[in-house]
C-alpha cells in the first residue's frame, strides 16, 4: 500500500516524486520506459530555468537522482487499466500484478500524431520518423521533409541541418506557428526552406523512402518531392487508452483538472502533457508535479 502512485516518469511525474518524498509520502513511480520521457530523446534543452543548455538525457538523469534521494521508489512496468471506484485507488500493470494507493496521480504524457497517409506506417524506421534527435545522424547529406510549423517541427528541422543537405518544411498555412526565436533561427539557415499551404499526401519509396507526394491546399496541384527522410510534427496524442471508460477524459482524450491538478474524482491527479493545457513544456509539467504532490498531501491529512 503506498500513499501516492505516479503513472509515468517524466519531467511531470519526476517532479512530483520528489515533492511527495520531501512531504515523507510512501511513494511509487511508474512508467514503462527510462526516467524522463520524451525529455530522453530531447538532444538540446535551452529554456530550462538555471541551464543556459542541458541535454535531454542528463537532465533526466539529475531529476531522477533527486527523486530517488527523497526517497520515492522507481518501477518499470506499463499500467495497463485503473479502478478509481473505491477509496484504494488500484492500477493494474502489464505483468498482472497491481499497485494500490491511497492517491493516484496521472502522468502519462503523449505521443506523436500520425498523418495518416499511405506509406507512413509502410516506411517507420526507413525514412519515416518523429524524433530528429534519435533518427538525424542517419540523413548525413540527404534531402529530408519536416512536415508540420509548431515549435517542435522548426526546432527540430534547424537541429536537422547539422547533418542533412537540404530541410524542407512543409506546412498547410502561409504561416509558422513556432516561436519567433525558432522562426528566425530558421529562416536564417540557407539549408531551410519552406513550402506553403501545402500538405503531404503519401509517402513513396521501395526499400526505404524516395519521394513524398505533396498537394497546394489553395490551387490542389500536386507534385513530387524528392526526400529520403519524413519527419512528423504534427502535436501530440494523450496516453490515456488504459483512462477509458474513468470519465476523467475529455472529448481530445486529455484529463481535465482543476487548479490544483485535481480531477473530478477525489485523489485522482493530472499533470503535464496529459492534461487538458494551455502549453505543454518541461517547466510546465515540473510546475504541475510540484503543485499535484502538495495538493496530495493535503488530501491525505483528512483522508
Amino acid at each position: 500500500m503506498y500513499d501516492l502512485a505516479i503513472i509515468g516518469g517524466g519531467p511531470g511525474g519526476l517532479t512530483a516524486g520528489i515533492y511527495s518524498g520531501r512531504a515523507r509520502l510512501k511513494t511509487t513511480v511508474i512508467d514503462k520506459g527510462l526516467p524522463g520521457g520524451q525529455m530522453q530523446n530531447t538532444l538540446e534543452i535551452e529554456n530550462y530555468p538555471g541551464y543556459k543548455v542541458i541535454t535531454g538525457p542528463q537532465l533526466s538523469e539529475l531529476m531522477y537522482e533527486h527523486m530517488l534521494e527523497f526517497g520515492a521508489e522507481w518501477r518499470q512496468a506499463e499500467a495497463v487499466g485503473v479502478d478509481l471506484s473505491d477509496r484504494i485507488k488500484t492500477v493494474t500493470l502489464n505483468d498482472g500484478s497491481s499497485v494500490n494507493a491511497r492517491a493516484l496521480i496521472i502522468a502519462t504524457g503523449a505521443q506523436p500524431r500520425k498523418l495518416n497517409v499511405p506509406g507512413e506506417l509502410e516506411f517507420a524506421g526507413r525514412g519515416v520518423s518523429y524524433c530528429a534527435t534519435c533518427d538525424g545522424a542517419f540523413f548525413r547529406n540527404k534531402e529530408v521533409v519536416v512536415v508540420g510549423g509548431g515549435d517542435s517541427a522548426v526546432e527540430e528541422g534547424v537541429f536537422l541541418t547539422r547533418f542533412a543537405s537540404q530541410v524542407t518544411i512543409i506546412h498547410r498555412r502561409d504561416q509558422l506557428r513556432a516561436a519567433p526565436i525558432l522562426q528566425e533561427r530558421a529562416f536564417a539557415n540557407p539549408k531551410i526552406r519552406v513550402i506553403w499551404n501545402t500538405v503531404a499526401e503519401e509517402i513513396i519509396g521501395e526499400a526505404k523512402v524516395s519521394k513524398v507526394k505533396i498537394r497546394n491546399v489553395n490551387t490542389g496541384v500536386v507534385s513530387d518531392l524528392d526526400a529520403e527522410g519524413v519527419f512528423i510534427y504534427i502535436g501530440y496524442l494523450p496516453n490515456t487508452e488504459f483512462l477509458q471508460g474513468t470519465g476523467l477524459l475529455n472529448p481530445n482524450g486529455y484529463v481535465e483538472t482543476d487548479s490544483t491538478m485535481a480531477t473530478k474524482v477525489p485523489g485522482v491527479y493530472a499533470i503535464g502533457d496529459v492534461r487538458a493545457a494551455a502549453l505543454r513544456q518541461i517547466v510546465t509539467a515540473a510546475g504541475d508535479g510540484a503543485l499535484a504532490a502538495m495538493s496530495v498531501y493535503h488530501f491525505l491529512e483528512s483522508w
